[in-house]
């Protein structure tokens, strides 16, 4: 799934895993982040609302400074 933000700018390449899965069956994946969402962590989500949250988290112009990514689910890395 492709994510696009403000000004349909690329946000995030979101990846489904399949049921089969061994590490988090039927979870979403980052795949590739691109802007504020990028960085060498690939965080999974439980579900896609929980991915598209991470994501508006790590875009907003709200967000503490010098907190960093927000932290997701868990990372394969």
């Amino acid at each position: 799934m492709l994510v696009y933000g403000e000004q349909e700018r690329l946000l995030a390449v979101l990846t489904h895993l399949s049921a089969d899965n061994e590490v988090a069956p039927d979870h979403w994946y980052l795949e590739a982040g691109f802007g504020l969402a990028s960085g060498k962590d690939h965080p999974i989500f439980v579900d896609l609302d929980a991915a598209l949250a991470w994501l508006r988290q790590c875009t907003s112009h709200q967000a503490p400074p010098g907190r960093g990514r927000p932290k997701a689910l868990h990372s394969l890395g």
